[in-house]
């Protein structure tokens, strides 16, 4: 897939079931979607989880965007200067930007927010290690002064995956490391906490305060971002033939995660619409637990390479339709030109549990107690989970699932001791295509440690091989220095690649202006 045609949607029709009545969404202002789980985390820059991130592109705004060929615009920013050969940076704010609760979007506000992301993302850790000084000068002005150059810090800034450089006000901001809980951005969406019904509903109203940018037209994360509905509400329905049905019927407009055993009965309708709004689909995680017994032994990580069978793994999840899914992926997205086959012969080759048997022993694994984290209620997780635990079963380890539901797993995946404490030895979870595209967005795939993504991997020569791509001096260098980390990270095992699939999603005919990316609320019109 060429890079200027990544974000290029598909689209299908789709089909009728019958349904029970929800209560119809007839109010053409009123659009009703169901996530794949509900927002238990609100804070964009607390959590991986897929519904915060399309909570912070409701709420929220950052000061750049994306577009669908992934190139960086100003969006918060009226524009910037770059001074001193490359190693200042000054940001100016456009005009007319406010929070929710009335206040003006300052500087100050943009610093802090910023300096609280550079601590958990991965490509904010490295804009930071390259920063001399962040400052506000004043109310619209936003200085950088780098070590040396950095010419992606549009890029870093107009981040939309994993830990999103959202803009708060600066007052709600903790000092350490906690989940902020009050949602006041800046975005055309405003939070209404006093409609939310944990595990039921969730609901934005129309912020009348938005002034979208001027120009150009809505791509991805950047361009005028108008809300043409004066409400979203979030319907939480954890059964898939119940939200196919209400789709059908238009008591809901938006099916985010159609699962395909259900699309069949679904394509036969003229009222729906069936399309891939996430080309690059997702890179399903088996994550390792670096910091307890077994997965702390970097030889039995590696013997268990040899046990995951990732053909089983996506057929579960994306049925067996293989234009859904790939198998044989490394830790790049298929998709991006730093893929490769480098090191992939310990994913690719026939499965010999035997042999993994015989190589645990050898590694030192005695039978200890494997706590497999799931959540149960998130399909793709905890069918990544079921097949992934008995594949661990047949090398001959000792699997003992820990079921919880994803509010939980969300909570339960922060503790790093022992299972007999809370903690866990491993868990599968997913993220999107975009955020394997290079190793400056590749969370689990860093090795820092304490600091590192939940698994918390210690991998220097990974660290290494990172920081030199990103001075790599032309796309060829880049290619080739990530030929070298997908060898080494076969080598570490920061965590397991379970394979990539593509979600379907499903929206009735009369919305329109459905962006690709990620579900995008702004641009949509409900006819």
């Amino acid at each position: 897939m060429r890079r200027r045609t990544l974000l290029q949607g598909s689209a299908a029709a789709l089909a009728a079931l019958s349904a029970p009545r929800l209560g119809l969404a007839q109010n053409s202002k009123v659009l009703r979607f169901k996530p794949n789980a509900d927002a238990t985390i609100v804070d964009p820059v607390f959590t991986t989880a897929f519904s915060t991130r399309y909570l912070a592109m409701l709420s929220y705004d950052t000061l750049y965007g994306m577009d669908n060929a992934l190139n960086p615009h100003p969006q918060m920013v009226a524009g910037h200067e770059i001074e001193e050969d490359g190693k200042l940076w000054r940001l100016t704010l456009r005009e007319g930007l406010r929070f929710h609760d009335g206040e003006p979007v300052l500087a100050r506000d943009c610093v802090a927010s910023l300096r609280r992301w550079g601590t958990v993302d991965a490509m904010g850790q490295l804009l930071f290690s390259m920063t001399d000084d962040l400052s506000a000068p004043s109310d619209k002005e936003i200085v950088f002064r780098l070590k040396r150059p950095f010419p992606l810090l549009p890029n870093a800034l107009a981040k939309s995956t994993s830990y999103i450089p959202v803009i708060m006000p600066e007052r709600l901001i903790p000092k350490e490391r906690r989940a902020v809980t009050e949602v006041v951005g800046s975005g055309p969406f405003r939070y209404l906490a006093n409609e939310h019904v944990d595990g039921s509903r969730s609901v934005w109203a129309k912020f009348e305060g938005y002034v979208p940018r001027s120009g150009g037209e809505a791509e991805f994360t950047s361009g005028p971002k108008i809300a043409y509905v004066d409400r979203v509400e979030w319907h939480i329905i954890p059964d898939h033939p119940t939200a196919a049905a209400a789709i059908t019927s238009g008591e809901v407009d938006w099916y985010e995660d159609v699962m395909p055993d259900l699309a069949p009965m679904l394509r036969r309708s003229r009222d729906i619409v069936l399309s891939s709004y996430n080309p690059a689909g997702n890179m399903g995680v088996l994550g390792l637990n670096h910091l307890q017994p077994p997965f702390d032994n970097p030889a039995v990580r590696r013997a268990v390479l040899g046990a995951i069978d990732q053909a089983e793994i996506m057929s579960a999840i994306a049925g067996s339709d293989r234009a859904l899914w790939n198998d044989g992926v490394g830790y790049f997205c298929p998709d991006s030109p730093m893929a490769s086959d480098a090191g992939i012969t310990a994913l690719r080759s026939p499965r010999d549990y035997d042999k993994v048997k015989r190589d645990l022993v050898a590694a030192g694994y005695k039978g200890e107690k494997v706590g497999f984290l799931s959540a149960t209620n998130f399909f793709t997780m905890s069918q990544q989970a079921d097949v992934a635990a008995d594949q661990l079963r047949r090398a001959g380890m000792n699997v003992e699932i820990i079921p919880v539901d994803f509010g939980l797993w969300l909570q339960r995946r922060t503790n790093k001791g022992p299972v007999d404490q809370g903690g866990w030895s491993c868990t599968t979870t997913l993220l999107p295509g975009l955020d394997f595209w290079d190793p400056t967005s590749h969370l689990p795939l860093r090795g820092n440690g304490e600091r590192a993504w939940f698994g918390w991997p210690t991998a220097p020569s990974l660290e290494e091989l990172r920081d030199r791509w990103v001075v790599a001096p032309d796309a060829a260098a880049r290619q080739a220095i990530a030929r070298e980390i997908q060898e080494q990270a076969f080598r570490d095992v920061p965590y397991i690649p379970t394979g990539r699939w593509r979600d379907l999603t499903a929206y009735r005919r009369n919305v329109s202006g459905v962006l690709t990316g990620m579900p995008l609320f702004y641009n949509l019109k409900k006819g």
